[in-house]
């Protein structure tokens, strides 16, 4: 295999450093460093940003940010069998990889970083769709991120780009696609990785939008749209119903028929809803 920076093969990296993948912290490893180049690619002109990237395990996507003029990469990663690999990436690119030892669901990564920041990442399974609703729901808008390029299960990344109408359209969908704009840039087989999943994944590229595409407030749109989709073959009027006593009203007033289920109605609707949740 194929290195870009004179650093050693993963396959290489990994039997050194005995980085065998743990399924209980999500791990698959991608070892091809042309294919973890062109995820960071993805991203866009990394010149003059800072990178988040959270699970960096053996440090191919780390390398391909750092290829592609990543100003400062920060690599946070939970494993702590990983931070011998990872030193020896900061060492031929000095001042610019820095690695935190952390749960990233446990720090604010992003105190430590100067914008303009892009995040870059190749999620954990098990802590993906956590971490992107935190992205997307800060207390201000825009956020201190510019774009989001991020690795998920194909069927994460089919819900977050869906239409209204759709089985896989719900809360994510919502929430991505209010406050920016998702697209799929890359699809990858199971056998890209090791060791391979029995699923299929994509990278998903979010653009952040300067403000959201319609007035909300994010608690309430937050609070109704995990209230529908949670009984999402309901009429809106029945699962809405412990929102507001006159609930069926509401609906109507935003153009909204209360035999409508929550997969039929789009994000605007949903916006004008929660402005009239909190108006009554």
């Amino acid at each position: 295999m194929s290195t870009i920076d004179g650093l050693p093969p993963l396959r290489e990296v990994i039997a050194t450093h005995g980085l065998v993948a743990k399924k209980s912290m999500g791990q698959n490893f991608l070892l091809d460093l042309n294919l973890t180049a062109k995820i960071a690619r993805q991203a866009g002109d990394l010149t003059a940003c800072d990178v988040l990237e959270v699970g960096p395990g053996p440090g191919g996507l780390t390398r391909g940010l750092l290829v592609e003029g990543a100003r400062r990469v920060l690599a946070v990663e939970k494993d702590a069998r990983a931070m011998s690999a990872l030193a020896e990436i900061a060492a031929i690119y000095p001042g610019r990889l820095e690695v935190l030892n952390a749960d990233a669901l446990a720090i604010d990564p992003l105190a430590h970083l100067t914008p303009p920041i892009r995040i870059v990442a190749n999620l954990p399974y098990n802590v993906g769709t956590e971490l992107l609703t935190r992205w997307l729901t800060p207390k201000a808008w825009p956020p201190v991120w510019s774009s989001l390029t991020l690795m998920f299960q194909k069927e994460v990344a089919q819900r977050i780009t869906a239409s209204p109408g759709s089985k896989a359209y719900g809360r994510l969908a919502i929430l991505s696609q209010w406050r920016s704009e998702p697209r799929v840039v890359m699809e990858l087989p199971p056998e890209a990785f090791t060791p391979p999943p029995k699923i299929h994944s994509a990278v998903v590229h979010f653009e952040a939008l300067p403000e959201p595409r319609f007035e909300a407030n994010a608690a309430t749109l937050q609070r109704i749209t995990a209230t529908a989709f949670q009984q999402r073959r309901k009429m809106l009027r029945a699962s809405l119903k412990g929102l507001h006593p006159e609930i069926s009203d509401l609906l109507e007033s935003v153009d909204i028929k209360p035999t409508a289920r929550a997969e039929e109605i789009d994000v605007e609707h949903f916006c004008a809803l929660s402005r009239a949740l909190d108006a009554a």
